[in-house]
């Protein structure tokens, strides 16, 4: 049996420079996939609608993620703004170049700027975007490095920001690492995904982090399958 008391310190496959941009590609694909089926774009808009009832109607939204990937989160955003005639604008960020490609060659159509950078060196000047999230992003880092993300992400949103990510949990954790080994062709995504639950979040976490932050405001959602929406929302 697993410790699932505390994170777990290990680092993903994902996460080493070695890996060549085909299988992290092949890894991308199918995480959209797993958003899709498994209800994890939905939480996405699901943070995006929460904070978006503090703008005014027929504003034009800046939606900014960090660590975006191949951007398939923007583009269900996009789908569903398209849907109910919200106008929005999208940054995406990535510390990796080729991630940055990719989400171009397959966001064409958006109206975006992509920015190739760590998080925390990029810069907005004077207009910030409305909303910053994540998705599935917040596991990859340390306890120290998320206290200085969600200052970070509540400095440069001008409405708010939200986070989608796992729950540790021992039935999330066995479950997807039997789900990969039977469907899917990534060995990344089948050493990574039990990884990343154990790399992820109890609801005490998420409140320790925004205690030390003294962050307020903000509010912890359970959602199935083994996630939680984290939303704040500036006063």
């Amino acid at each position: 049996m697993v410790n699932l008391k505390e994170r777990s310190p290990a680092k993903e496959l994902l996460d080493r420079d070695d890996i060549p941009f085909d299988d992290v590609k092949q890894n991308m694909k199918e995480l959209n996939t797993i958003n899709t089926f498994l209800g994890g774009h939905a939480i996405t808009l699901a943070g995006v609608k929460a904070i978006l009832k503090r703008l005014p109607a027929n504003k034009v939204v800046t939606i900014c993620e960090i660590g975006c990937g191949g951007g398939d989160n923007l583009r269900a955003i996009n789908t569903w703004c398209n849907k109910n005639k919200i106008p929005v604008q999208f940054i995406g960020i990535d510390i990796k170049k080729e991630c940055i490609d990719f989400a171009k060659s397959q966001c064409a159509y958006l109206d975006a700027v992509w920015i190739q950078n760590d998080y925390a060196a990029a810069s907005f000047g004077t207009t910030k975007p409305d909303i910053i999230f994540s998705s599935l992003f917040c596991h990859h880092f340390s306890n120290n490095d998320l206290v200085n993300m969600l200052r970070w992400m509540k400095l440069n949103c001008s409405k708010g920001f939200f986070i989608n990510d796992l729950q540790r949990h021992p039935l999330a954790y066995y479950s997807i690492g039997w789900i990969t080994k039977l469907f899917s062709s990534s060995y990344l995504v089948k050493n990574d995904a039990p990884l990343s639950v154990a790399r992820s979040f109890t609801r005490n976490d998420w409140q320790t982090l925004f205690d030390i932050t003294a962050i307020k405001n903000y509010s912890i959602q359970w959602k199935w399958a083994f996630r939680f929406l984290v939303i704040y929302s500036h006063e």
